[in-house]
């Protein structure tokens, strides 16, 4: 996943407002990079260019090996149903469905056929494999990050996009998830791209982008908790 000199203005061209300014970033397969930054600062503008849910004003992005800089609507639409996955501080899971009819509704969307054996191994992978005919209220915080987490591996998409993943979560709950995503980069290759308000989290990161003004500022790579913290905090200062 690559933005090549990407800038989204909010508004006109004249007197609009530039969330991103020239960002440039790029994601390996199988890394994970956390974006952070002051409030205002670009992370989930970025997020959005990056996953083609907002148009840029100027500048590439290619996702997968495609450009969607100029892609029509339905080639999106499609692109996001089976190349991308999406986690965030919200489960938004169906409450009527069970863990596995959630983990399959996605590719059913999509028009893919995925048999009940490939759900339960997905949700294998998450830890709930005991908890397949579970609705989201039987289930914990964690458990139904869990199950969202799975819903987006299900398609196996060339890039996950995570905003505030443990953002809803006690601090148990969000070790389980940062250790579930670190081995989905480490034995599947998986790519993600976060966004976190949470220095302990965006630590768990191989690289670490800070926006400040729309505008890349700064990195680290290999972050260590402490680290990011001090960085950031001299960005609000």
């Amino acid at each position: 996943m690559q933005l090549h000199q990407v800038t989204r203005v909010h508004g006109s061209k004249n007197t609009g407002v530039a969330a991103l300014d020239n960002v440039s970033l790029t994601c390996p397969p199988g890394t994970w990079t956390a974006v952070m930054g002051p409030s205002g600062s670009g992370k989930s503008t970025l997020l959005h260019c990056a996953a083609g849910l907002d148009q840029v004003t100027s500048g590439r992005v290619l996702l997968a090996g495609h450009d969607i800089t100029a892609a029509p609507d339905n080639v999106l639409t499609a692109m996001r149903r089976r190349t991308i996955g999406f986690v965030f501080q919200t489960f938004n899971l169906i409450s009527s469905l069970t863990a596995e009819q959630n983990v399959a509704f996605p590719a059913k969307l999509a028009g893919l056929r995925v048999s009940k054996r490939d759900v339960r191994a997905v949700l294998a992978v998450v830890g709930l494999a005991d908890r397949a005919t579970h609705r989201p209220k039987e289930l914990s915080g964690g458990q139904q990050q869990r199950v969202a987490i799975a819903r987006a591996m299900i398609t196996r998409p060339a890039v996950l996009f995570a905003d505030e993943p443990t953002g809803a979560l006690d601090s148990a709950s969000a070790k389980t998830v940062l250790a579930l995503l670190r081995d989905m980069v480490r034995t599947a290759g998986q790519t993600i791209l976060m966004v976190t308000h949470d220095p302990a989290v965006a630590a768990s990161a191989d690289t670490v982008i800070f926006l400040a003004d729309g505008r890349v500022v700064d990195r680290l790579t290999g972050p260590t908790t402490h680290d990011v913290a001090e960085r950031l905090a001299g960005l609000e200062s």
